[in-house]
């Protein structure tokens, strides 16, 4: 555990420009009052962004994912199977299109409200 924590907070320092932006938008309750944590531990897997409360996380993908397809699976099975609604997009598209990211993201916090 305390290894995940310390990876945690290195992923956190070496962030990368898409991480770094869409953070920007998630910070401070800015997204639809939500609180977000970064590079936040699931055991056994990190992910990059996390809204405990509406059990939502955020995953940003570069292009050395294109070759971690299993791994991305296996993860999202997993938080699925505890709960979590994953979401994912591609670095270039929160660096071309952070609103659209953003308007992904609170489609998916008024989609989750409507089913409860």
């Amino acid at each position: 555990m305390r290894h995940g924590i310390e990876r945690s907070r290195e992923l956190r320092r070496n962030a990368t420009d898409a991480e770094r932006l869409l953070w920007r938008y998630l910070r401070h309750k800015q997204c639809l009052g939500q609180r977000f944590r970064r590079q936040h531990l699931i055991a056994p897997y990190i992910v990059d962004f996390a809204c405990l409360e509406q059990h939502l996380v955020i995953e940003l993908d570069g292009s050395q994912h294109a070759d971690a397809h299993r791994y991305d699976t296996q993860c999202t099975h997993y938080l699925s199977y505890l709960g979590w609604h994953v979401l994912r997009f591609w670095n270039h598209d929160v660096l071309k299109q952070p609103e659209a990211v953003i308007t992904a993201v609170i489609n998916a916090f008024t989609r989750k409200s409507q089913n409860c």
